[in-house]
């Protein structure tokens, strides 16, 4: 009788002790759960336009799993590659706090998982809810693997508008009937642009526009009157998109896995890497019409691209048995969206204007206000010359298509760069060298100068641990102007400024955003402008900066920081995982 009162006192201080410290730590109150993944990457056959091939993916799964969690959650996902492609995935949009290793891109944080070989991504969602997504991260092999991250806010936190009815991942994708790894192979060899993708895709399906395509067409049933929850993700290769549902508002609510203040629109724009949430309020009545949602490109560039639409169906749930039967929808009307013109720059401008932060007391906007370091880079295409006894089929038959940040277009290594920064070992593999201004000012959207030779190199920038940093990026006119979607691991960024024609460092700043700046991960840089962003480097490790449109990746758009350990112990970079693959 003893031991056991002596045993219920015991248990009663544990449960007090335990009460006690979540009501002093409420955080761990919240704390997050491990959830495990497996992706297999194998081959399968996906039949697309009456064209059938074998294609990588994951789990036999065109387009690959959902990862789901909450923020606050650990992940854990194991890789498994069972193709002969060397495979990376990238969870792009995670932060990767002293996570690093799990980032993902080839040569950068980590060698790639090689045929028969295996490697455990681990890492953590912090302060992060809404949509991101996970691709493969070398060559063109994100063509085919990619799939949707949805983060669900923690336990008992509810969204900052009313909770919709449904969710539902809507994935923008292209499709090849060429195997993409071929495709860019061929372009690199002879120098010119790659041949352009067949088809646009909604989760995977072209969709009624395409020819043979009738039966693969992604279907959005709705119940009217209620409000629907669309997590729109553009993992298409190279084209940023125009997006719209005939004869229906949507409601911007959440970026990047940021929120932001709502705002209505019939037509969004997203670019390749870029999230958006949106709530569709379905009609109140049974609306006796079916209604397309389409996309198509936003073309800036000189080369040719993919003019081609992709559509999927919205359809309503009859109210009742006396409604139309399913064979009778046929027969309904079927109402297009109207989608603004190809090279439609205004609305891209007006469209990125409206995104602004929640920078409420719960959702801060926490803008870096002292600037530490600033950083001038110029982005574009230029060329490389042609090799001996080669005719190639860049701007001239002696030049080869190239692109560059600075003038400096990227060289991958063949060791990655976080682990020679790891274990000091940067020789032979990285210079800190990388240009923070421009090396021949011009005027970057003026006249063009008569060299567009570019240079070549694995060049970084060092930056210590949390320095604020200023980062202005100037789309230059060298072999055209263009529209560039940048994406910066590792960090969330606030994009303070935009602007047209060449960056003035006097004028513009004062213009700047420092109040409500919408906070993302990748910015389209404007066609024949700029944007600033600023960000604190809070995160040691090495980061991957590129254009996102793949074909400017592989020419050389891309460069690397450095963010050097903080002092203290929850500042640095932990060691690898002994399962990190080797070159």
């Amino acid at each position: 009788m003893g031991a056991s009162l002596l045993q219920s006192t015991a248990m009663l201080r544990f449960l007090f002790l335990v009460l006690n410290t979540l009501l002093v730590v409420p955080e761990l109150a919240s704390a997050g759960i491990t959830r495990h993944y497996k992706f297999n990457i194998k081959l399968h056959s996906v039949t697309r336009l009456c064209h059938t091939k074998s294609i990588v993916s994951v789990n036999g799964q065109f387009p690959g799993p959902r990862i789901i969690a909450r923020e606050g959650d650990r992940v854990v996902v194991t890789v498994v590659n069972n193709v002969q492609n060397n495979v990376t995935i990238h969870w792009h949009g995670i932060r990767q706090l002293q996570s690093g290793w799990a980032d993902g891109p080839a040569y950068v944080t980590q060698c790639p998982i090689q045929t028969g070989q295996s490697y455990v991504y681990n890492f953590t969602i912090t302060g992060q809810r809404g949509t991101l997504f996970w691709h493969a991260h070398i060559s063109w092999l994100r063509s085919t693997v990619y799939g949707p991250i949805i983060i669900l806010p923690k336990k008992n936190v509810l969204y900052p508008f009313a909770k919709p009815y449904k969710e539902v991942p809507i994935i923008l994708g292209e499709w090849f009937n060429a195997d993409p790894e071929a495709v860019i192979t061929q372009a690199l060899q002879n120098g010119g642009g790659p041949n352009v993708s067949d088809a646009y895709t909604i989760n995977g399906l072209p969709g009624p526009l395409y020819n043979c395509s009738a039966k693969d067409t992604f279907k959005l049933k709705v119940k009217p009157g209620k409000t629907y929850l669309l997590r729109l993700i553009n993992a298409a290769l190279n084209d940023e998109l125009f997006f719209s549902i005939a004869n229906h508002t949507l409601t911007v609510v959440d970026v990047d896995a940021i929120y932001v203040k709502p705002f209505k629109t019939d037509t969004i724009l997203i670019t390749p890497g870029q999230t958006t949430n949106l709530l569709l309020k379905a009609k109140p009545q049974f609306p006796n019409a079916t209604f397309l949602m389409t996309a198509r490109p936003y073309a800036t560039g000189r080369g040719t691209f993919d003019n081609s639409t992709v559509a999927g169906l919205l359809h309503y749930e009859p109210p009742s048995k006396s409604s139309p039967s399913a064979s009778s929808f046929k027969n309904l009307p079927v109402f297009k969206p109207t989608l603004p013109p190809l090279n439609d720059t205004s609305f891209a401008a007006n469209f990125t204007r409206k995104l602004r932060s929640l920078a409420n007391s719960e959702f801060p906007a926490n803008v870096p206000k002292k600037v530490d370091k600033r950083f001038f880079f110029t982005v574009g295409l230029g060329t490389n010359p042609c090799p001996q006894n080669q005719t190639c089929q860049g701007p001239s038959n002696s030049t080869k298509f190239s692109a560059s940040v600075n003038n400096v277009s990227f060289v991958l290594p063949t060791t990655a760069i976080l682990q020679a920064h790891f274990f000091q070992q940067s020789k032979g593999v990285y210079t800190t060298d990388f240009p923070t201004t421009p090396t021949f000012p011009f005027n970057y959207t003026g006249t063009p100068p008569n060299n567009t030779m570019v240079s070549n190199g694995t060049k970084v920038v060092v930056l210590p641990f949390n320095t604020s940093v200023e980062l202005v990026l100037q789309d230059t006119s060298i072999l055209g102007i263009e529209s560039h979607p940048l994406h910066l691991h590792g960090f969330n960024f606030y994009l303070v400024g935009q602007g047209f024609g060449s960056f003035d460092s006097k004028k513009d700043p004062p213009k700047f955003n420092l109040v409500d700046p919408v906070e993302r991960n990748t910015v389209g840089v404007p066609s024949g402008g700029w944007v600033a962003i600023r960000f604190f480097a809070d995160n040691p490790g090495v980061w991957f900066m590129h254009c996102h449109l793949e074909v400017h990746t592989s020419w050389g758009l891309k460069m690397a920081w450095i963010v050097t350990d903080g002092k203290l112990p929850n500042q640095k970079l932990p060691p690898p995982p002994s399962d990190l693959p080797q070159c």
